[in-house]
């Protein structure tokens, strides 16, 4: 997870991008701030709403809400430094957080309050009519079997982070050259860089000796979703329970591996699933000369991992902003668009109590991010840990409203 760009990129990568439409509905100082430092691509907008617009925002607990976001601002007030860096947070977000740290918060009505307060709500469009067109998914933490030692029934193994990997800043891909739009390099005895092997290369053992496992799985299906999901709880025989933490990835692209067999009619999209993804993989056979095999690896990005023990495990993993998520209100974003930290309010009909949509309308806070997450009005809802969990995650492919709460510095004409 790459440190973080700075500024003065962020700054040059969004000049002229951004459009505001009605922006002073909800305050021409919030506007005019992030109007410098947002870096939406071409044609994305950014559309003032009054919060008492906002369906169910009143009905919302912004009590939870307002704790998990404290946890954000704890890291984002110390400049602690995250996991995978994001955009850096701007001073009037860090300002915000401070105020928060001392308000004195105590019920769901100053919860409210507090945010209605030092926030102004902008609904995000990727459109350029600014027509509502957020993209929704959903992850979890899955609790799979394993094992410390390769065995018969245990012979997939998890990598640790190998010592010939390079992360690279986001800001640092050059534009052509061998490692233009990669996030990782490898480092080669005579110091220069060159694009780390993809997964076809690392399952065939090019990194023998750089890496080693930390842990070993049933199949290979299990370290394909433990690797999308970025996180796990690994179940020994003896009912000892380890964490798995993201350690880094080896910068090559990501593809969605379910979107290739819906649109070759493998499976119909609307029957699409993190259970009938496993399935179709198991039963089409999961070595590289089989179809199933074959279609893991071309999804090209690879993801290392660490043990992680000090976490207590009534908590959950940690995502891109190096703190534990916190159920249905942790949310991954595009980490080149939006500092972490911001609070976002989703709304959507989509199965999240069960296998039936129903309406989803919850402030969420940006605590991660992931290589699938692109675009301002893209969002990954985390859903907790456990099969419960992976099967309402495993549904949500849906749209619906993205509107992110934008801070701005103290004095700003609200």
């Amino acid at each position: 997870m790459e440190r973080a760009l700075r500024r003065t990129a962020w700054a040059a990568a969004c000049a002229g991008l951004v459009t505001l439409a009605s922006a002073s509905q909800a305050g021409d100082g919030a506007a005019a701030q992030w109007r410098r430092d947002i870096p939406l691509p071409p044609g994305a907008s950014l559309q003032g709403v009054p919060f008492r617009d906002l369906a169910g925002f009143a009905q919302d607990d912004h009590l939870e809400a307002f704790a998990v976001f404290l946890r954000s601002c704890v890291s984002i007030a110390s400049g602690a430094r995250a996991l995978r860096d994001a955009v850096p947070a701007p001073a009037s977000l860090v300002s915000v957080c401070r105020r928060a740290l001392s308000a004195e918060v105590r019920d769901k009505a100053s919860a409210q309050r507090f945010f209605e307060t030092n926030f102004r709500a902008f609904r995000v469009s990727a459109k350029p009519d600014g027509s509502s067109d957020a993209f929704l998914t959903g992850y979890f933490e899955p609790v799979v079997d394993g094992s410390l030692a390769e065995g018969p029934d245990f012979s997939a193994p998890i990598l640790s982070r190998p010592d010939d990997l390079v992360t690279l800043p986001s800001a640092a891909s050059p534009g052509s050259g061998p490692l233009a739009g990669l996030a990782a390099a490898r480092r080669l005895p005579d110091q220069s860089l060159w694009p780390y092997p993809d997964r076809a290369a690392i399952e065939a053992g090019d990194i023998f000796g750089h890496a080693v496992p930390i842990v070993w799985l049933r199949d290979a299906v299990e370290v394909f979703i433990v690797q999308v999901q970025g996180s796990a709880r690994v179940r020994l025989a003896d009912g000892t329970l380890l964490r798995l933490v993201y350690a880094g990835r080896n910068g090559q692209p990501y593809t969605s591996i379910g979107k290739i067999l819906v649109d070759t009619g493998e499976i119909a999209a609307q029957d699409m699933s993190l259970a009938r993804l496993k399935q179709w993989i198991r039963d089409h056979g999961q070595s590289p000369s089989e179809p199933g095999g074959a279609l893991m690896q071309r999804n090209r990005s690879y993801i290392f991992f660490d043990l992680e023990t000090s976490l207590g495990l009534d908590e959950g993993p940690v995502g891109g902003a190096g703190l534990s998520l916190s159920r249905l209100r942790s949310i991954a974003i595009d980490r080149s668009i939006w500092p972490y930290g911001l609070p976002a309010w989703i709304e959507a009909e989509i199965p999240w109590r069960d296998a039936s949509p129903s309406p989803f309308r919850r402030l969420m806070i940006a605590q991660d991010t992931g290589s699938a997450i692109i675009g301002p009005a893209r969002a990954d809802i985390f859903f907790g840990s456990g099969d419960d969990a992976g099967a309402r995650a495993g549904d949500i492919r849906s749209s619906g409203d993205f509107v992110i709460f934008l801070p701005f510095e103290e004095g700003s004409d609200r």
